[in-house]
């Protein structure tokens, strides 16, 4: 096993590329790995290290007998062919799945690079965003990113992918393929064509683009009236910090008089990146405390440089770990005013542990706290002013569709700034 591998203290849910296995017995799982020696090795090591009792010493023989006698069992009456790749990656689910923890998470060595690529705000693609919501046949773009190949081959918001490399997309047909299967045929090797049949309008047009590294955007920012930076802060994976800092600066050259920090359905992302990002806005002080699996507490801070400008944050339930300490934050130095919903309430950090075979396991490693030492686990935390949107409105907010008369949350920062 290497060693800690993309230290993620602030980890977002699992990308939707990264799914967990469906729920199953993990113990019977876990039993299937005892028959990929070198596979359990690396697992027998890792849970042997922390047995500390004599208690602990009999409950783990009493385990691997039990792996022992069922590997044994499998082996002698199993009727089937056992792929052990599949047995493999079962086992290490389950495992992973049994801890309990709904941050912890397996990936199998094919969904890797797009976990990779999900934490370093970069794929290789043609540069859109697609939904099958509401739409009856194909896919919708719901986004372009600028300059990208799509942005060139002038694919815009509102038009349909029907087809790719003439493949039917979700028509009803018995070989149409469906979003995911999209997805991973759009995307490619770097420098390679794809052919898509577009509908914009209801006219078609088949269009032929070549992938390209895409950057995603996880900072946008605009100037709202009453000279009002809305700032859109969609992860704190890899540059978000400063991307976030050169569109405050950016803002306030323009004659910035607020900010207004949305980090409604930001899933999180890496600790160095909030933290830099807070030391940035923030007097000296504590940012932040973290405690490992050991006990050992680290606080994190700000030196004396800071942001003097009135601020507010927009959160919501779906505002994960580094979003919510984000706002947090900024709530107890009592900068900014924190408007929208309770958010989740996560508390643990996790890391990345590639195995070798080339697939992964993202564990939870520690705990952590606000700067004022709260815990936000179960609870989240609680806005200043609670504004409440409804379902549709939220579902037209997350595929940016929602206009801005009509998001109560941004209206009510608006109304706070300026007032």
């Amino acid at each position: 096993m290497d060693a800690f591998e993309n230290h993620t203290e602030y980890n977002a849910r699992p990308a939707a590329q990264v799914v967990k296995v469906t729920r199953v017995w993990p113990i019977v799982l876990a039993a299937m790995l005892s028959a990929m020696a070198g596979f359990s090795l690396c697992f027998f090591t890792f849970f042997s290290s922390r047995v500390k009792s004599p208690e602990a010493t009999t409950e783990r023989a009493a385990w691997e007998s039990k792996l022992t006698q069922i590997n044994k069992l499998i082996n002698q009456y199993f009727i089937g062919e056992v792929d052990e790749g599949k047995l493999a990656d079962a086992a290490a689910a389950g495992m992973i799945e049994g801890l309990g923890d709904e941050w912890s998470y397996y990936i199998p060595a094919e969904e890797y690079a797009t976990y990779q690529e999900a934490v370093t705000n970069s794929y290789v693609g043609i540069g859109v965003t697609i939904t099958s919501e509401n739409v009856k046949q194909g896919l919708q773009i719901t986004d372009v990113t600028p300059d990208s190949p799509a942005y060139a081959a002038r694919l815009e918001v509102g038009d349909l992918i029907v087809a790719v490399e003439g493949v039917p997309v979700l028509d009803g047909s018995e070989n149409a393929l469906d979003l995911a299967e999209t997805k991973n045929r759009v995307r490619g090797k770097e420098g390679t064509d794809i052919t898509l049949t577009i509908s914009h309008n209801g006219e078609k047009r088949d269009v032929t683009i070549t992938r390209a590294r895409i950057k995603t955007v996880n900072v946008s920012w605009q100037m709202l009236d009453d000279k009002l930076a809305l700032i859109h802060i969609r992860n704190f994976e890899q540059d978000a910090a400063q991307d976030a800092i050169s569109a405050i600066e950016e803002a306030r050259t323009q004659g910035a008089a607020g900010l207004i920090f949305d980090v409604r359905f930001n899933p999180g992302g890496y600790k160095s990146e909030l933290v830099k990002l807070l030391d940035y806005l923030l007097p000296e002080g504590p940012l932040f405390h973290s405690i490992d699996s050991e006990g050992n507490e680290k606080v994190d801070y700000s030196d004396a440089a800071c942001l003097e400008i009135p601020m507010a944050v927009l959160a919501n339930y779906e505002s994960y770990s580094a979003a919510e300490f984000f706002a947090a934050a900024l709530q107890e130095y009592g900068v900014a005013t924190v408007i929208g919903e309770q958010t989740y309430g996560k508390g643990r950090f996790q890391t990345a542990m590639k195995l070798d075979d080339g697939s992964a396991i993202n564990i939870s490693i520690g705990q952590y706290t606000t700067p004022n030492g709260v815990s936000l686990v179960g609870k989240g935390i609680t806005p200043d002013i609670l504004v409440e949107l409804g379902e549709e409105q939220k579902k037209d907010l997350y595929y940016s569709r929602l206009e801005k008369t009509d998001d109560a949350q941004l209206q009510k920062a608006i109304e706070v700034l300026t007032n």
